[in-house]
């Protein structure tokens, strides 16, 4: 796995930031502002050094991506993270990118995460209570819910941005119906060998793929599989 830098030697939340910036993985102001404001050291374990460019297990199965991807995948999704926007995170897990996702749409947007393990939603509240992001939790710009993510989140849809935080065998349609014309969802896609791909939903319904880089992820299936590990 690629990775830029090992833990012992950042302490803070901002020096993470600035060694995204330093190795060229982070460009955008905006994406740096808001990595900066939500630390990552709330949405890591304890007991696990929060600023590792590494993915880290979370229990369940499940992990939280490094760094690197966080701040790859927050790139991508910009454009349709402005204010008033709708996002929708699948496997939202410790709650990290979703709360990402709600400073970037503020309070007149809306940011969803999925996740369909209750102990990880119930955990992932928690997190986000003790972040920046708690007032968009409180005032309900900002939730997350125990499902399927494969199946999206309807209720909120269409969505400007989808992100999906685990690998599937091909993209679910469900996701792509809940993509708004001019949307893009960003989505590890493979079993084996996975690549990050990138789904603009054009302005007259049709969809563009391509492949960002090659990645790897667990895999994004249902609960019982992925208990059963």
């Amino acid at each position: 796995m690629l990775r830029f830098w090992s833990g012992g030697n950042i302490a803070r939340n901002k020096a993470m930031v600035e060694q995204l910036q330093r190795y060229g993985v982070m460009s955008s102001k905006k994406v740096a502002e808001v990595m900066e404001t939500v630390d990552r050291a709330l949405f890591v374990p304890d007991g696990n050094p929060p600023y590792f460019d590494s993915p880290m297990a979370i229990g369940y199965n499940a992990t939280i991506s490094a760094p690197h991807m966080h701040a790859t995948c927050l790139q991508l999704l910009e454009k349709n993270l402005q204010p008033g926007m709708h996002a929708l995170d699948v496997g939202s897990g410790t709650g990290y990118l979703t709360a990402c996702f709600a400073l970037m749409v503020g309070a007149e947007g809306r940011a969803v995460g999925v996740e369909h393990i209750p102990e990880l939603v119930a955990s992932s509240i928690q997190n986000i209570q003790k972040s920046a992001a708690a007032p968009l939790l409180k005032d309900g710009s900002l939730s997350v819910h125990v499902g399927d993510g494969r199946l999206g989140w309807p209720e909120f849809a269409p969505y400007d941005a989808i992100h999906v935080g685990a690998a599937a065998p091909e993209i679910p349609q469900q996701l792509i119906e809940q993509l708004k014309p001019g949307g893009r969802m960003v989505i590890p896609v493979g079993n084996i060998f996975q690549d990050l791909q990138v789904v603009d939903k054009n302005l007259d319904g049709s969809i563009s793929i391509r492949s960002e880089t090659s990645v790897r992820y667990v895999p994004l299936t249902s609960r019982e599989a992925q208990l059963q590990g």
